[in-house]
């Protein structure tokens, strides 16, 4: 039992592969973070100046990019340091907090997006009842529930996890995630895998539920509406849509590296499938909502725009 409990850090491997190439990963990342964070903050920044865009979309906006920037600072700074250390050791103090981190922004990440698919029904089904449905009250809920609900319901099944000791201490990725972890369990975690597979039902499941549910709708609706109306619904929703692809290809990009032997997939591969679903929806959805929205696009015009 002694050689149990003496595990109380872990090896990430996959950097070994970066070390002839570190310092333009290095370089190449620290940009990246630079770019997401001031993509992200002139979105908000916009938004939050600008009274006319104080709105229920424009605020599930904001949520959309304070998570794109809350997910990347859990990865970016933590890669950058990995990268220049020459052992690429994790505390597991570190290595649980950044699996609470990753798997909260990932279910947040979701919510929000089922939050502003709900937000689009309404608004294109019910146009009438919009600010009625979608009171200041209504949106402070929803947006509660959107961060509330993962950081507690992931909790509640992370806790088995904090339980748990540990015979090995490689990790084969560029960061923690709680499935490669409980594999290096020294107990049985078959309850464990039992749990985690119910948990992810009732964490993302009814997420995708009501995108599926509200652009089902919002499809019926368009069928029956004019030629006008159809192409306004359209490019009200054009972004969500782009979003919610955007990032569950991510996702599904993350599942498959992380539960699959992927061994014979090149390196550069495995990394980009690995690092998508926290870089590219940070990066892209404050781009995609500032070109495909007018009235975003236009005060970030005013912005950069000298008039003569």
């Amino acid at each position: 039992m002694e050689n149990v409990s003496a595990v109380t850090s872990f090896i990430l491997i996959e950097y070994i592969e970066m070390e002839d190439l570190k310092y333009l990963y290095f370089i190449v990342f620290i940009l990246l973070y630079i770019l997401i964070l001031c993509l992200n903050l002139l979105l908000i920044g916009v938004i939050y100046f600008e009274k006319s865009l104080h709105e229920p979309m424009y605020i599930f906006v904001c949520n959309l990019a304070v998570n794109g920037m809350y997910g990347s600072s859990i990865l970016i700074p933590s890669f950058l340091g990995q990268l220049l250390s020459r052992s690429h050791e994790i505390s597991l103090g570190l290595c649980l907090a950044q699996i609470y981190c990753l798997h909260t922004y990932a279910i947040a990440e979701f919510s929000v997006l089922a939050v502003m698919g709900y937000d689009r029904f309404i608004a294109i089904c019910h146009p009438l009842h919009y600010h009625i449905v979608m009171s200041p009250q209504k949106v402070i809920g929803l947006i509660a529930l959107s961060w509330m609900y993962p950081l507690i319901a992931f909790g509640m099944y992370f806790i088995l996890t904090i339980k748990l000791t540990f015979c090995s201490r490689i990790i084969p990725k560029v960061y923690c995630i709680n499935f490669l972890l409980v594999r290096l369990s020294c107990f049985d975690t078959s309850v464990h895998s039992i749990v985690g597979l119910v948990a992810t039902v009732f964490l993302i499941v009814p997420q995708l539920l009501m995108v599926m549910f509200s652009y089902a709708q919002i499809l019926r609706v368009c069928l029956l509406a004019s030629r006008d109306s159809r192409v306004k619904a359209l490019q009200t929703c054009t972004p969500h849509l782009l979003a919610v692809v955007n990032y569950s290809v991510g996702v599904f990009f993350e599942v498959i590296q992380s539960r699959f032997n992927m061994s014979h997939v090149p390196y550069g591969s495995r990394m980009f499938m690995s690092l998508y679903f926290l870089i590219f929806p940070p990066l892209l959805n404050p781009a995609v909502y500032g070109i495909s929205v007018q009235n975003i696009r236009v005060r970030i015009l005013k912005i950069f725009l000298v008039r003569k």
